[in-house]
């Protein structure tokens, strides 16, 4: 085993100071990089050291690998903590950091590669007999063949890049005519963002939902799952809210898709924390979609009705030290709700509106968690993504949760910049969100920019409670093997905790 003494976190922002006040609690020196953009950003001045590593474009600086390890070298840091999103989920990364004698926090580079790519994760999986939507079994380029196999599969159907995720190079079709428009816009994004053309095709499932469960191994064999994290409610396939646990799996399911998660990272022999997504259709069949190869920026939900510190972990187990935490030891206490708060303007098609935060002051109280990496008077850069802060909220049960998060966005004030906080409460109030019946395509079918000016009447109130009320009722199991409802658990963790 290796102790780490100084750790580089090589990422900015919330993700940044989150992991450095994990580290400073363990008493390890932490290193800030940051552009020139983000001098004055929180994370840097709370770091041990800091160092500028170019302008403000991430590929001139967040990006920029080579520029990080020479940082490393000179002020002797140990190991790196990628954080989510830049150099992640990047194995030429990883295995650069393992080549300067440096520990990488996170997956071996193998992992990372194996899993970066859809259709090679798939083929490390097969041996496993996990659930996987039919579709082609490797990357296409014919067209003709795609457009015969899409038949046999049978529309709509997805063509999704091969490279990457977050929502780029996916198309969905809907019939044989509108086939090749489809194609060449799908591959056009994968080239533009991944530098990889590459697609592959699978059965579209209709009504589904994103059901993510959480991983975390060790480098002796020892892996574990975390339970699962509802992340249904998404704008243009990347998401806005997520909760811990799903409102809708069954004790059963929820067994069955944890085993199936870790046979997922097992098949890559996987280490550190890691996220296998699942899609979810209307019958509860669930089908393996990826695996993230890094710490997802919903964590906070796992941690706090598990609590477990997913940072502290994957500091441990990149130390080399085993699993001290055993399957059987963790159960779900409580309901956890997230909302991302992003410099957005949800009347606009949530497009990005940055600017200065001119009325910066957070929601407190208990059950409510904050994290971001901004105050009052700063700047949010157009050179990055616009998230501002991921705002949690904790309570006994979901509806206890729900209620929290309501009261933690009316107290949350923020001027200068619009934010989807708006967006955020109508969902907490939707009567599909309440009862837990709804699936990606809850903007899409709910949504439209009106809704957040026009106040309902007295008459609209009492019927959406009516409804939510009554789909509460119908959705309950009714098998002698049903899940007991999410609002019965009962827990005394009442404080707003990390693990």
């Amino acid at each position: 085993m290796t102790k780490i003494n100084k750790l580089l976190i090589a990422n900015r922002g919330e993700i940044a100071l989150r992991v450095m006040r994990t580290a400073r609690e363990m008493r390890i020196k932490t290193v800030a990089i940051f552009s020139e953009a983000d001098r004055n950003a929180l994370h840097v001045r709370y770091a041990d050291e800091a160092v500028c590593v170019g302008p403000a474009p991430s590929s001139e600086s967040y990006l920029k690998a080579d520029a990080i390890i020479e940082v490393c070298r000179q002020l002797n840091v140990d190991a790196i903590h990628p954080g989510y999103g830049f150099l992640s989920e990047n194995a030429n990364f990883a295995r650069m950091v393992r080549q300067a004698g440096l520990i990488f926090v996170g997956p071996s580079p193998e992992a990372i590669e194996i899993m970066g790519s859809k259709l090679a994760a798939k083929a490390a999986v097969a041996g496993y007999n996990i659930p996987m939507v039919p579709g082609t079994p490797s990357a296409i380029t014919d067209r003709a063949e795609a457009k015969t196999i899409s038949a046999q599969i049978g529309y709509p159907v997805l063509i999704k890049a091969s490279a990457g995720g977050g929502g780029k190079g996916m198309r969905i079709v809907e019939n044989d005519a509108e086939f090749d428009e489809q194609m060449d816009r799908a591959v056009s994004e994968a080239l533009s963002a991944f530098g990889d053309g590459s697609v592959f095709i699978e059965k579209y499932v209709t009504s589904p939902r994103h059901v993510e469960i959480q991983v975390l191994g060790d480098q002796h064999g020892n892996i574990i799952h975390l339970f699962e994290r509802e992340c249904s409610v998404q704008r243009r396939h990347q998401k806005v809210v997520e909760e811990a646990p799903s409102a809708i799996l069954t004790p059963e399911i929820r067994d069955a898709m944890g085993r199936a998660a870790v046979d997922v990272a097992r098949a890559c022999g996987y280490y550190g924390a890691g996220t296998v997504e699942f899609i979810v259709n209307d019958n509860l069949d669930f089908y393996f979609l990826e695996m993230n190869t890094r710490l997802q920026v919903e964590h906070p939900v796992t941690e706090q009705i598990t609590g477990v510190d997913l940072v502290k972990q994957m500091i441990y187990v990149a130390e080399g030290k085993p699993l001290t935490i055993r399957q059987e030891d963790l159960q779900i206490k409580g309901h956890a709700v997230e909302v991302r708060v992003y410099a957005e303007d949800p009347a606009n098609n949530f497009l990005p509106d940055v600017g200065t935060l001119d009325t910066y002051v957070r929601p407190q109280g208990n059950g409510v968690r904050v994290d971001d990496g901004f105050e009052q008077g700063m700047a949010i850069p157009i050179y990055y993504d616009p998230m501002i802060a991921k705002l949690i909220t904790y309570g006994d049960s979901r509806e206890e949760a729900i209620q929290k998060m309501i009261r933690a966005i009316d107290e949350y004030q923020i001027s200068g910049v619009q934010t989807t906080l708006p967006f955020c409460r109508f969902v907490m109030e939707h009567p599909a969100f309440r009862s837990g019946q709804f699936d990606t395509g809850f903007v899409g079918n709910y949504f439209t920019p009106d809704v957040l000016t026009r106040k309902p009447d007295q008459t609209e109130s009492q019927l959406a409670a009516v409804l939510a009320a009554y789909l509460l009722e119908t959705s309950k199991p009714q098998s002698s093997g049903a899940a007991v409802p999410v609002t019965q658990q009962k827990s005394k963790w009442k404080m707003n905790r990390l693990g």
